[in-house]
């Protein structure tokens, strides 16, 4: 299969992901640069992290505007899997591609560590090939990762299952103690109502190699890895997941 990885100006996760992509999992991956009005025949997207356009204004403000942009919104409408990583999670937020925003961390810190993920649904194309309730140590790197929807939202959100990855101390537990952000409801990524576009804070593919410290974060890629290779004329369909 085949991997987009974009590339806005300040994106600094693009070739973690692209390594990952090709090297790890042995897959076909390109760069599209921001500008870029193709995806070129990609069966999935990564919009990695960073600091886009410098997180002037807000994080992934500017990065919205990007002519790519419209060609990965056409994409998830389509059907496609998108996975935004940290700052790709905040431009997909401010393209509304999900819902809810980011705010500064409750520390007013810049937070880099390992933290443990709860994977809580398992039906997306980048968590097919998790166990249900499976724990994943993985990085971190933000300074606006605290993730806020009104009560209403986030309360559909948990009704539709689409929160898809949530933050847990070492036995599952979703402890104030381990949310390393403040993010609403230890909320560490979402999915699309359609579920094909997801978005997560972590780094998955930070912790694809054990010698990185962790190589939890590579069942996501394997996971999209299947779906498309398991998808009805090689493209992510739905009715996967069903």
């Amino acid at each position: 299969m085949k991997f987009a990885v974009v590339v806005f100006p300040g994106s600094n996760g693009d070739h973690d992901a692209h390594y990952a992509a090709k090297h790890v999992l042995g897959q076909e991956a390109e760069y599209v640069w921001h500008k870029d009005t193709s995806l070129g025949g990609a069966d999935a997207v990564i919009l990695p992290g960073g600091f886009a356009h410098g997180d002037y204004l807000r994080t992934g403000a500017i990065a919205r505007f990007s002519p790519i942009m419209q060609e990965v919104k056409k994409f998830g409408e389509a059907g496609g899997p998108v996975l935004g990583i940290c700052n790709g999670f905040q431009v997909l937020l401010e393209a509304g591609m999900l819902p809810g925003a980011m705010l500064r961390n409750r520390s007013v810190k810049f937070q880099c560590e390992h933290v443990i993920v709860k994977v809580e649904q398992t039906d997306t194309p980048f968590t097919l090939a998790c166990r249900p309730g499976q724990l994943l140590r993985i990085p971190i790197a933000h300074g606006e990762g605290n993730y806020y929807a009104e009560p209403d939202v986030v309360a559909r959100l948990e009704k539709n299952r689409q929160v898809v990855f949530r933050y847990t101390n070492a036995e599952g537990v979703a402890t104030d103690n381990a949310n390393p952000n403040g993010s609403v409801s230890n909320i560490a990524g979402l999915c699309s109502e359609a579920r094909n576009v997801v978005g997560l804070m972590p780094h998955p593919e930070r912790a694809c190699e054990l010698a990185l410290g962790s190589a939890d974060g590579l069942v996501m890629f394997e996971s999209v890895v299947r779906a498309v290779g398991e998808a009805v004329g090689g493209h992510f369909s739905r009715t996967l997941l069903a």
